[in-house]
C-alpha cells in the first residue's frame, strides 16, 4: 500500500468543531464485514450489538494541559510551546514542539504567565519543530506540575479554530479518565456517557481497560509513500494482569473483543503471545499497523472518521478492508458525518 491510496477530498466543514449536545448523541455507522452491508444510528446504540460476555477495551489514558503560551527573553515574541514527554523529573526536562520554531534557539529563555512565574531555557533542538527545554523552578515536583497545570490549556487539535471553551475540559477527556499522560484524547471513548456505560455493566458486558499514553506521533503526518519506511513515535503502555484475564478469557469463549479506538488495537497488537492471547504489558511500543494485516485479538472496533492520509485511517482499512472503508468514507462524506476527535463514530463488526 502507498500513501495515496489513503487520500480522499474531506470539505473543511465536516471537521467538527464542537462535539454533539450529548456524549452518546453522535451518530454512528455501523460497518458489518460478514455481509459487507453499512447501516446509520445514534451512538448509545451501539449496546445493541453487543451480547452478555462480550468485552469492551478502553484507554484509560488522561490527557493533561500541554499548551503553555509564553514569551522570548528580550523581545517579547509570543511562542506556544506544546508539551510532548517528560524525559527528567529531577531536572525538570521535556521535550516539547514549539510555534512558531524559527524563532527559538538554544540558549534563548521563555517565560510563562502574567508573573514570569515559570521560566524555561532551550537546551536542545531535536527536530525540525521540536525542542528540549529545562523548566528553571524552585519549588517541589508537585509544585512544579501543579504550575503547569495552572498555565497549561487544554490541547484541543489545531483544526478547531475557535477558542478553548469551559466545557472543553470535561468534554476532551474519556468519563473513565485515570492516568494522566496523553497530549491528545482517545477519541473514540469521548461517546460514551456514564448512563450508556451503566447499561453497557447491566446487560453483562464486560469493560476491560489499558493505558497508553496518546502522543503526537499517532496525528504525525507521513511523508514517505512506501508506508514500510513511516516510523512511528513511541507511546507509553501499560496492560495489566486483570485486563489480560478478561480479554483472555473472551477469546478462549469465542466472544466479541471490541476495541475502543485506534489506540486501544495498537496497544492490544503490541503485546500478543506466541499463541494468540494477550499478555500483560509494561514499556513503550511503536505499533504502525497498515494494509495488509493479520489482527490477532480484537474483532471489532469502534473509531471515529479520520483525516486523509493518517496512520489511523490506514489501521481501520487493515480491519475492515481497504475498499470497504472507501465505500463507508464516501456515504458519510455524502451524509455530512463528522469527522475526527469530536466528530461521529463507526462501529466495525
Amino acid at each position: 500500500m502507498k500513501l495515496s491510496d489513503f487520500n480522499f477530498d474531506l470539505p473543511n466543514t465536516l471537521l467538527a468543531q464542537r462535539p454533539s449536545a450529548g456524549r452518546d448523541e453522535s451518530r454512528l455507522m455501523v460497518l458489518n464485514r460478514a455481509d459487507q452491508s453499512i447501516s446509520h444510528h445514534t451512538f448509545k446504540d451501539v449496546i445493541d450489538f453487543f451480547d452478555e460476555g462480550d468485552v469492551m477495551v478502553l484507554n484509560n489514558t488522561k490527557v493533561f494541559p500541554a499548551r503553555l503560551f509564553g514569551n522570548k527573553e528580550k523581545t517579547g515574541a509570543r511562542i506556544e510551546v506544546f508539551l510532548l514527554r517528560e524525559l527528567n523529573e529531577e531536572q525538570r526536562l521535556w521535550d516539547v514542539l514549539v510555534d512558531p520554531a524559527r524563532k527559538i534557539r538554544i540558549g534563548n529563555k521563555l517565560y510563562f504567565g502574567n508573573d514570569d512565574s515559570l521560566v524555561a531555557e532551550v537546551i536542545d533542538n531535536t527536530t525540525s519543530r521540536g525542542r528540549t527545554l529545562r523548566f528553571l523552578f524552585d519549588g517541589s515536583y508537585s509544585e512544579f506540575r501543579s504550575k503547569l497545570k495552572e498555565l497549561g490549556q487544554t490541547p484541543l487539535p489545531k483544526y478547531i479554530r475557535r477558542p478553548i471553551e469551559e466545557e472543553d475540559e470535561q468534554r476532551y477527556q474519556t468519563i473513565y479518565a485515570k492516568h494522566e499522560g496523553a497530549v491528545a484524547a482517545p477519541t473514540a471513548g469521548l461517546h460514551f456517557s456514564k448512563h450508556l456505560i451503566k447499561r453497557l455493566q447491566i446487560k453483562g458486558i464486560d469493560l476491560a481497560e489499558l493505558t497508553l499514553h496518546v502522543g503526537l506521533g499517532t496525528f504525525s503526518p507521513v511523508e514517505v509513500e512506501d508506508l514500510s519506511k513511516h516510523k512511528m513515535d513511541s507511546e507509553e503502555l501499560i496492560i495489566t494482569q486483570e485486563a489480560s484475564d478478561i480479554v483472555n478469557n473472551a477469546l478462549s469463549t469465542n466472544r466479541k473483543i471490541c476495541a475502543v479506538g485506534t489506540t486501544v488495537m495498537r496497544g492490544l497488537e503490541s503485546s500478543v503471545s506466541s499463541i494468540g492471547t494477550l499478555n500483560p504489558y509494561r514499556g513503550w511500543t511503536h505499533k504502525f499497523i497498515f494494509p495488509p494485516y493479520d489482527f490477532s485479538i480484537a474483532n471489532c472496533m469502534i473509531t471515529n472518521f479520520h483525516t486523509p492520509k493518517s496512520t489511523l485511517l490506514m489501521m481501520v482499512s487493515a480491519f475492515a478492508d481497504v475498499e470497504f472503508i472507501k465505500e463507508a468514507y464516501n456515504q458519510a462524506i455524502k451524509k455530512k458525518y463528522n469527522f475526527y476527535s469530536y466528530g461521529d463514530a463507526m462501529l466495525i463488526i
